[in-house]
């Protein structure tokens, strides 16, 4: 029986979501998914009945609502604690890249943005890799090389052998990769097919293909010119 429910957008296209089921997925909540397809006529409507910000993902859990990837991996940290890494410097390591995702990083959010039905690594070549990307780029490859030499002791996830909060906030980077295929090192490579080999990442993937193909709009499926 469900204790709650976690509302998410479009698997295909909804990074945010995929933070936020991952967090929840990760504590083993019972919950019941609802997903409501982004970048329809009653998108806005639907999400505003459930959410106070107006954006997914949103949790309700036992009496508790909370409408913020980031506050929904703290709570799941709270009720499941281990999804942060234990040691006080390495926490507070994966606490800061954390909340800097989910600060930043617009320049590559808005010139690469999350499709997991599409590969479009011919525009990642030309006007999609405006410099802004390429910075932000550049910065996860630096967060990801930095934290690994110091955290994961050759463990394959940022913090070694296990998969935390933090691999689930760039998660949605690895698959925007995956979709744009931008020049990365070996290393960064290498990282990207492992958060995606994840087994929560395979559901999500399987998830995403089953949906209806109305939801895949334009909007998200065509690039600019």
């Amino acid at each position: 029986m469900a204790d709650g429910t976690l509302w998410i957008g479009t698997r295909t296209f909804s990074s945010w979501s995929l933070r936020g089921w991952l967090a929840v997925r990760l504590a083993g909540l019972a919950v019941e998914e609802v997903v409501i397809p982004l970048d329809q006529p009653e998108t806005k409507a639907r999400i505003a009945e459930v959410s106070p910000s107006g954006m997914v993902p949103c949790l309700a859990y036992r009496g508790a609502l909370v409408w913020d990837s980031l506050a929904i991996a703290e709570f799941c940290a709270e009720l499941a604690p281990g999804l942060w890494p234990s040691e006080l410097r390495a926490r507070a390591h994966a606490r800061a890249i954390a909340a800097e995702m989910h600060a930043g990083f617009r320049g590559l959010r808005s010139a690469m943005w999350m499709n997991l039905d599409a590969r479009f690594a011919h525009q990642a070549a030309g006007r999609q890799r405006t410099p802004e990307a390429l910075a932000d780029i550049a910065r996860v490859e630096t967060i990801w090389r930095t934290t690994r030499a110091r955290f994961a002791d050759g463990g394959p996830y940022l913090f070694g052998e296990r998969f935390t909060l933090a691999d689930a906030f760039y998660a949605p980077v690895a698959t925007r990769f995956a979709t744009w295929r931008p020049e990365l090192a070996e290393d960064s490579w290498s990282y990207v097919r492992t958060v995606l080999d994840h087994p929560l990442l395979r559901d999500w993937y399987a998830a995403a293909a089953s949906e209806p193909p109305a939801w895949k709009t334009a909007k998200y499926m065509t690039i600019p010119k």
